[in-house]
């Protein structure tokens, strides 16, 4: 279905996507895929290992740009009404009377995230239904329709919709109207929330071939080989600028308009956009179009970053005609696609703490995080385990030293098929670990969770006389809560 082709072919050199490549890793960001298309062809398709074109990754808020097409395919259908207020489609949703703003919400105000605020988030609330929990009272919100902000709720209200109305879970009725015939998303899903809605804001679950495949289809406005699968129309305004995003006076890489959940960039382009630098970027005036996954949560250079490099190194480069073939060139970038690896904490090779300290207890003062005690079993210099006791029972962590180590992150009773609901069977995320010696007494355990969820952990231990200060910063949604924070230690033995 996809054809490989050197970058020369289409019009751009192997040095300037190797470059882009390069300066990705450069800058520390923890890259997991990059592929670029230009026509119906891939001219850059990079992994880092362990991620592969076959395995699927969690696409995180680029599922509200599904969630959008799926509205226009309805509203096509003359089953739903851009104009109607959104409360209409959920009378046994609402049991307390609405402000008069929230009743006069669009769904079109819903698409341009143009709504009226305040809603609750659902990870802190008991109310397993986020569509009721939506329409619950929480005051009077202001007027809809007025100014753009992020309304992450407002979309999974919109998902909602879309399965009432289709009487189909979401994936299924994308995936009967568009992607059989895409002829991708073999082994998509979305992950479900707490009462068994499909979680449209956040958890579509799929190849980066596959988004690929579906950014093409929304560049080429609903046509796939000659048949038109959509309206078109609803395509062009849905990618175009509806409202203006600006939130500040910095009119940054994506601030430049929004469309239907759908985000506008320079060149006339758009983009979806998902936390940690889910990203599909299409640029009709080149034929071109980028997708790229990461966990960069909790790095907010990331984004901006890798946009501009990728618009002022990639796109302002794109030639209208083929290059001259430079196999010396096109060689070096299929080594470099072939060759990456994950992104690892590095430091010094070794240090003379890591005996003193092996297998030495630290008994922890009262601290945040509900640290009680921990210590290092080292194997060598190359590898060890952090074996350490909290609130949820004594865990260990394996590690290389400059390198990962792929394993199961310890702690239990994290969300797996169903956001927000704890598993009670065992079931553990994946994940990758790597240790760095940042000074003689100092180090930092790195935990990357590389699962259907993603997030990140930094554990800092600095060491003195018989005393360690362990410094935990963490980025997730909804996991490692107990991972954050400051303790101090001291040694018992």
């Amino acid at each position: 279905m996809f054809k490989k082709v050197t970058p020369e072919s289409v019009g751009i050199s192997s040095r300037n996507v190797q470059n882009y490549i390069s300066s990705l890793n450069k800058r520390g960001y923890h890259m997991h895929s990059v592929l670029m298309m230009r026509g119906e062809d891939i001219f850059c398709e990079c992994y880092w290992k362990p991620f592969s074109k076959e395995l699927p990754h969690r696409m995180y808020s680029v599922t509200k740009s599904f969630v959008a097409v799926a509205i226009g395919l309805l509203v096509e259908d003359g089953l739903i009404d851009l104009n109607e207020r959104i409360a209409t489609y959920f009378p046994e949703k609402i049991d307390t009377p609405l402000c008069e703003n929230l009743q006069n919400q669009t769904v079109e105000n819903m698409l341009t995230m143009s709504t009226t605020g305040l809603s609750a988030s659902w990870f802190e609330s008991d109310d397993m239904d986020r569509t009721h929990l939506y329409f619950s009272d929480f005051g009077k919100r202001r007027t809809s329709g007025a100014i753009w902000e992020y309304d992450s709720a407002g979309s999974q209200v919109l998902s909602s919709l879309v399965e009432k109305i289709s009487k189909k879970s979401l994936f299924d009725f994308l995936n009967e109207r568009i992607f059989t015939h895409l002829g991708t998303f073999k082994n998509a899903t979305v992950l479900k929330t707490r009462n068994g809605d499909s979680w449209g804001d956040s958890a579509m679950i799929c190849t980066s071939r596959d988004l690929l495949s579906f950014a093409r289809f929304v560049m080429n406005y609903g046509t796939h080989n000659g048949k038109h699968l959509m309206n078109e129309d609803y395509l062009r305004k849905a990618t175009s600028k509806v409202v203006d995003n600006l939130w500040c006076g910095h009119r940054d890489i994506i601030h430049m308009g929004y469309g239907y959940q759908i985000w506008k960039t320079e060149e006339d382009g758009f983009a979806f956009v998902g936390m940690g630098d889910q990203l599909a970027i299409c640029v009709p005036k080149y034929d071109f179009v980028f997708v790229c996954t990461a966990d960069n949560q909790g790095n907010d250079s990331s984004t901006q970053y890798i946009i501009s490099q990728l618009f002022d190194h990639i796109v302002s480069n794109l030639s209208h005609t083929p290059l001259e073939k430079n196999e010396i060139e096109y060689q070096k970038l299929v080594d470099t696609e072939n060759s990456q690896e994950l992104f690892a904490v590095k430091g010094l090779d070794d240090s003379p703490t890591r005996e003193k300290i092996n297998r030495r207890v630290f008994e922890c003062y009262e601290n945040p995080m509900g640290l009680k005690r921990f210590h290092f079993e080292f194997d060598n210099k190359d590898s060890g385990k952090l074996v350490y006791e909290n609130e949820n029972g004594e865990m260990e962590i394996e590690f290389y030293v400059n390198k990962n180590r792929f394993g199961k992150f310890p702690e239990l009773r994290y969300s797996n098929d169903f956001g927000g609901l704890r598993t009670t069977d065992g079931f553990k995320y994946d994940d990758a670990v790597s240790l760095a010696w940042l000074e003689e007494n100092k180090l930092i355990l790195f935990a990357q969770i590389i699962d259907r969820y993603f997030g990140n952990v930094s554990l800092v231990f600095g060491f003195k006389d018989n005393k360690a200060v362990v410094y935990a910063c963490k980025t997730a949604e909804d996991f490692l809560w107990n991972y954050n924070g400051v303790a101090d230690a001291y040694s018992i033995n």
